[in-house]
């Protein structure tokens, strides 16, 4: 979209919050950037430029505006919708993969050489990698230095700065200010003063914004549906679940706000930030475009009713694919309640323990690795899911089928399908919530039949998936329509109280 000049200088004049994310505005006069929706006067338009990523305008030498902080906007939704080269380095680099790994595990785990990654990011978003996490990580220290009580050298070491001459610089290049003034800035503007959080025991809390419209309800009450008890849980209006992370576990609890989603992280190793906030907002779908979906889904005669009554809603999709998929397949053929059962009893036999002094959560969820000493009669399910589950878990454990946040959705698919006991429900799902996919459609899961007779639409598969055409590339929110029109527990938020632990 940065190309289209005069569609963004609109998006500009108008302070079209709809577009932050989409790209930035760089001002070649003061050489700051900012987000569209920025309150300051609209700059002249032949002092403008505009560049796809805060990292593409802070390589140009622009820094971010201290007013509308372009750096901390929703992400961009083009990288869910892609599934190419760039997309899936995008989420790769969000996951905080050139961190841990450089840029050389970023390319392993896509596939190409160092260079080619590099060029192809340079060409689709003005930045090579190395420029991106940099980016990450300034946007990370600006989180903990306004709303933490953490030392700087803390707050260095958080955000992945392999040093504090490295933190300092990058503060002073690219959040124009050194940590100690912008600490005093955030504390100082009273307005703001309610965000501000001391470092306590109780972990570290987050604002997680999101485009708006955005509707909670049948995205929270899924994921309290759902919940694996040990693992998940519901707790004073916030859904809560324990995280597998690079460096070690952790919990965070979430909770819906008006503007935000109020995230609450306990980590044990405070180099995971980033990762986790970033799965965070993968497990909400928090960086959706609703106007786009809204246009396409509202433009059926079916779906226009439901959508105009609620617009924005999201995809409750996974903080681990492979978890995800794992649970997919236990949930085969059976009920939510069942497959809750299932996945906990696995959990508790398999799952390494937590503590958790604010709440009932004690498991981490078994990794794959974990489940190749499976007991194959622990698994109270018919033989073939059994089997299923155990070829699945094991492809898993080996990485010939990979489901993370960088996976090539395509192949992924492929290789489940090629595994007895994978049949089209299954695929679907896995696809919509372990990989992302807008555009998955289960056609033959009970609650999307349900739905479709209600707002009069074929029930039988191929006359459904044929209807759902005219839904690409939203089918994934589609889905979502059509469980709302259903009185179930995936639609009540806040969910009932004998949810709670």
């Amino acid at each position: 979209m940065h190309e289209d000049f005069d569609r963004c200088y609109r998006a500009v004049q108008s302070k079209d919050a709809r577009f932050d994310g989409w790209f930035v505005t760089a001002v070649s006069t003061t050489r700051i950037y900012c987000r569209p929706s920025c309150p300051a006067r609209s700059p002249l338009a032949r002092n403008v430029a505009f560049y796809p990523t805060a990292a593409a305008a802070q390589h140009a030498g622009f820094r971010a505006c201290k007013r509308c902080r372009p750096d901390a906007s929703p992400g961009s939704p083009e990288w869910d919708v892609r599934q190419d080269l760039v997309a899936r380095a995008m989420r790769l680099i969000a996951d905080g993969i050139v961190d841990r790994e450089g840029v050389a595990g970023l390319a392993i785990r896509l596939g190409y050489s160092a260079r080619q990654v590099e060029r192809h990011l340079m060409a689709v978003v003005g930045a090579g990698p190395l420029a991106l996490a940099r980016a990450n990580r300034a946007q990370t220290a600006r989180l903990l230095i306004e709303t933490t009580s953490m030392t700087f050298s803390e707050v260095a070491f958080a955000a992945g700065f392999s040093s504090i001459r490295q933190f300092n610089d990058t503060a002073r290049s690219v959040l124009a200010g050194t940590p100690s003034e912008l600490r005093a800035r955030a504390v100082g503007q009273r307005a703001r003063a309610s965000a501000i959080r001391p470092r306590t025991s109780g972990g570290l809390d987050f604002r997680l914004p999101f485009r708006k419209p955005f509707v909670p309800g049948s995205l929270f009450g899924h994921l309290a549906a759902t919940a694996v008890p040990g693992c998940e849980e519901v707790r004073d209006g916030a859904y809560r679940r324990t995280l597998r992370l690079p460096n070690g576990d952790g919990i965070v609890a979430l909770r819906p706000r008006e503007g935000h989603v109020a995230c609450r992280l306990v980590l044990h190793d405070l180099r995971d930030i980033p990762t986790a906030i970033a799965r965070c907002r993968r497990l909400l779908d928090l960086d959706a475009d609703p106007e786009a979906i809204t246009d396409v889904l509202g433009a059926d005669t079916a779906l226009a009713g439901p959508v105009a009554e609620a617009p924005g809603r999201r995809i409750p999709r996974t903080v681990d694919g492979a978890e995800m998929a794992l649970r997919v397949v236990l949930g085969q053929q059976v009920s939510i309640g069942a497959a809750r059962t299932h996945a906990a009893r696995l959990a508790e036999r398999y799952g390494s323990m937590i503590d958790d002094p604010a709440g009932g959560l004690d498991r981490v969820f078994p990794s794959p690795g974990s489940l190749l000493e499976l007991d194959p009669e622990a698994l109270a399910v018919p033989k073939a899911r059994r089997e299923a589950f155990i070829a699945l878990a094991t492809a898993l454990a080996e990485g010939s089928i990979e489901l993370g946040a960088g996976a090539d959705q395509e192949r992924a698919r492929q290789q489940l399908a090629g595994l007895d006991g994978i049949g089209s429900w299954t695929l679907g799902v896995i696809a919509m919530r372990a990989l992302g996919d807008p555009d998955a459609f289960p056609a033959t899961d009970a609650g999307v039949v349900k739905g479709a007779a209600v707002l009069g639409l074929p029930t039988r598969p191929a006359a459904l998936v044929a209807h759902s055409r005219r839904w690409q590339p939203w089918r994934s929110y589609a889905a979502q329509y059509l469980w709302g029109t259903q009185d179930h527990p995936v639609n009540q938020w806040p969910a009932k109280e004998p949810r709670c632990a």
